[in-house]
């Protein structure tokens, strides 16, 4: 059996090491927890390669190594594979926002103004909401075109709609959503941007629409996509995810994503001021947002 040849640490190692964290990070990035995995694999074998020149020490090193690797996986991937579900799913939370965003954008183009929060009959009853009103700027039309808006949101033919919402009204982390539960919402009241039975102009807000939020995350709300119910601007003196009641929260430890009127989307994180919070959802309040969200 040949003796091991000793550790040198000379500048072609320390360049080899560089390297392979390099790769290390970059295998990471490209191909997420397979990539790390592959590249494990890879290192050990031309480590075991390189310091077993035995044909026997290298094939019983191989099956050590081998198992190593099978414990490994069993271990480790499960929670790599879990991370990155957390941050797909995070993903398209933001993405769906955007999407809301946009429509409320394309609605404005069409009708000179952001939807109403709702609709009213004539006695004043809430009747139809915004998520139902942007539907054909989201490429729902045909789901909007048998929406009955001459009956109210949960009537006898519009109520057989309620377990076709779109994904686009759903957090993906929110995995207790029973399907046709929202968990974006605006928040109604006369400092905001979202009025019932009519709309607001972006010359309305006067804050400037990339200060003002315009959709929120409200998981666990109970609210339908359909309904014509949100979230009153008292809702925010309870601050982000509150341990009691109803109010902004979701799913993403430690903050909340909302999009803006200009269709920027943000996370707002449970640490944000008071003050800052509501400045950021009044249209005309001339406050001055200066803060970290």
């Amino acid at each position: 059996m040949s003796a091991s040849r000793p550790l040198q640490f000379g500048l072609k190692t320390i360049m080899t090491i560089t390297a392979g964290f390099a790769l290390l990070f970059a295998s990471g990035s490209w191909f997420g927890a397979p990539g790390y995995l592959v590249f494990f694999l890879l290192a050990g074998l031309a480590a075991i390669f390189a310091f077993s020149r035995d044909f026997d020490v290298f094939m019983a090193s191989l099956a050590a190594y081998s198992l190593f690797i099978l414990a490994t996986c069993c271990g480790v991937f499960p929670l790599l594979d879990s991370g990155s579900r957390v941050t797909a799913r995070r993903s398209q939370c933001v993405n769906n926002l955007k999407q809301i965003g946009l429509a409320l954008q394309n609605y404005a183009d069409v009708y000179g103004c952001i939807p109403p929060a709702y609709l009213t009959d004539k006695d004043g009853k809430p009747m139809h909401s915004w998520r139902v009103l942007i539907l054909p700027f989201m490429e729902y039309k045909p789901l909007y075109e048998r929406y009955d808006l001459n009956e109210p949101w949960d009537g006898p033919n519009n109520s057989k709609l309620s377990k076709e919402m779109p994904a686009v009204f759903r957090c993906p982390s929110d995995t207790g959503n029973p399907g046709t539960q929202t968990d974006y919402v605006a928040i109604v009241g006369p400092e905001t941007i979202w009025q019932p039975n009519h709309g607001t102009t972006f010359k309305e807000i006067e804050d400037g629409s990339s200060q003002t939020i315009a959709v929120v995350e409200a998981s666990g709300a109970g609210i339908s996509w359909m309904e014509p119910r949100d979230l009153p601007f008292s809702a925010l003196a309870k601050g982000i995810n509150p341990k009691q009641g109803i109010g902004i929260s979701s799913h993403h430890p430690g903050a909340v994503i909302a999009v803006f009127g200009d269709g920027h989307t943000q996370t707002i994180q449970e640490s944000i001021p008071m003050k800052l919070l509501k400045a950021l959802f009044t249209k005309a309040g001339g406050e001055t947002i200066d803060g970290d969200f």
